[in-house]
């Protein structure tokens, strides 16, 4: 059995937040045995602890946060990879601001801080999660995977594919935490984005600060826009970077053997839940059976038609509680002639009625029983958080809120390859449908 771990003496690491832009100071502090690792948000009164466990994620866009009540702390994820990747068990980490210092979106900064504090052994033994039977997560095209292994080791593989896009292409690394080199090897990889990517988040104010020595900004051609890449497979490296981030919010080290294919933060959450499940001895939560509908069934419930038919296919519907759908975005698309003729980019109103497209789907099956239909009423809380464009595989999911005699209310989102396009709420009023029909003969 292996001890805990944590630093011998404080360490401090200043700078600006990766996406706000807002200096802080952060400070590592010892911790003692079976502490744990945890954010302590200092500028609020009274200071708040917030655990870095799955338990306490915030659902945000292309990072991961940790909340507590009100009082969350943001963009966390390398600086988790830097702990776990350097075997700390307990620690304590200050910040006087909502987000961590991080300017290139890499673990470095923090690996070289916890290397200048050194490492301290604890009395109490390690707690580990040896992956005992395969467990299976996706997310359309992305796939992460638990597997048991053999040793004391977690073994890492990784598949990237953007083979969209001819800088990056198709990368694959193989890394065991434990063994391999994690301060020479991960963490100086940096955060990379596609130039409309890139273009979209400063037009959102996020991350308007960086520049592109800073963090790595591919163009279509595949051009890198300043500065050069550390090694070629710099962009596979950093997914394995926030990978491990991820998996530390299991708080407790695991052994096995992680496989990822194009995995992204939201899917890595997913699997640290499962596994935190199966570490608490619960069953899963019980799942109804989906029901699919392909392009007919769709026909027969939708009323419109081309052009304006948004869904291709319904993955699954559970109940009337949760429905996911697909919609495959072509060059072909008749807006795409004006939306943009030399940049072609799927207007955001129409991604927003695919999804109340689905909506009208998962409410309409009960609301055909009581002779109602639902009339689009609110559109509320819409984000665009990424360009869809020709070639993509857009998945569509929408959740019923509320639905009461008057009034349904569903939340939604969009997403490619895993990653949040858009977000929204939408609201129906649920009317007689012989009124309707009645108004529409006037």
């Amino acid at each position: 059995m292996s001890k805990q771990k944590t630093i011998k003496k404080t360490a401090t690491v200043e700078g600006p937040g990766l996406f706000s832009g807002q200096d802080c100071a952060m400070r590592f502090v010892p911790a003692q045995p079976d502490s744990g690792v945890a954010f302590l948000r200092t500028d609020v009164d009274p200071p708040v602890r917030i655990p870095a466990d799955i338990g306490k994620s915030a659902q945000r866009d292309r990072r991961t946060s940790l909340a507590e009540g009100q009082v969350a702390i943001e963009t966390v994820e390398h600086v988790l990879s830097a702990v776990w990747g350097m075997g700390i068990d307990n620690l304590t980490i200050e910040t006087d601001t909502p987000e961590p210092p991080n300017t290139d979106g890499s673990a470095k900064v923090f690996t070289d801080a916890i290397a200048q504090a050194g490492l301290q052994e604890q009395a109490s033994e390690a707690a580990i999660y040896a992956i005992a039977e395969p467990i299976v997560v996706t997310n359309g095209q992305s796939m992460l995977s638990a597997l048991p292994g053999a040793g004391d080791r977690l073994e890492i593989i990784y598949d990237l594919d953007y083979a969209q896009n001819p800088g990056i292409g198709r990368q694959t690394l193989r890394f065991d935490l434990g063994v391999d080199d994690y301060a020479a090897e991960i963490a100086p990889a940096r955060t990379f984005l596609l130039q409309a990517e890139a273009e979209h988040m400063r037009s959102l104010g996020v991350g308007s600060h960086l520049t592109e020595n800073e963090i790595l900004v591919f163009t279509p051609t595949g051009e890198l826009m300043g500065g050069k890449l550390i090694t070629p497979d710099e962009p596979v490296r950093h997914k394995v970077c926030d990978l491990i981030g991820d998996l530390s919010l299991l708080g407790r080290r695991i052994t096995g053997r992680i496989v990822a294919s194009r995995s992204g933060h939201d899917l890595n959450h997913q699997l640290v839940s499962v596994l935190a499940d199966r570490l608490a001895g619960a069953a899963p939560p019980a799942r109804a059976v989906a029901e699919t509908m392909d392009i007919d069934d769709i026909i027969g419930v939708l009323p419109h038609r081309y052009p304006f038919l948004m869904i291709d296919r319904v993955l699954e519907i559970q109940g009337n509680q949760r429905a996911v759908a697909v919609k495959n975005v072509t060059i072909n698309e008749p807006f795409f002639q004006g939306h943009y003729p030399n940049h072609p980019i799927m207007p955001g109103v129409l991604i927003v009625e695919a999804l109340a497209q689905l909506s009208g789907i998962l409410l309409g099956r009960d609301l055909a029983k009581t002779g109602k239909v639902a009339i689009l009423l609110a559109i509320d809380n819409v984000r665009m958080r990424k360009p869809v464009r020709p070639g993509d595989r857009l998945v569509l999911e929408a959740e019923s809120l509320r639905v009461r005699p008057r009034i349904g209310h569903c939340r939604c989102t969009a997403r490619v390859d895993g990653e949040v396009t858009t977000e929204a709420e939408i609201k129906f009023m649920l009317v007689d449908a012989e009124k309707v029909r009645q108004s529409d003969t006037r």
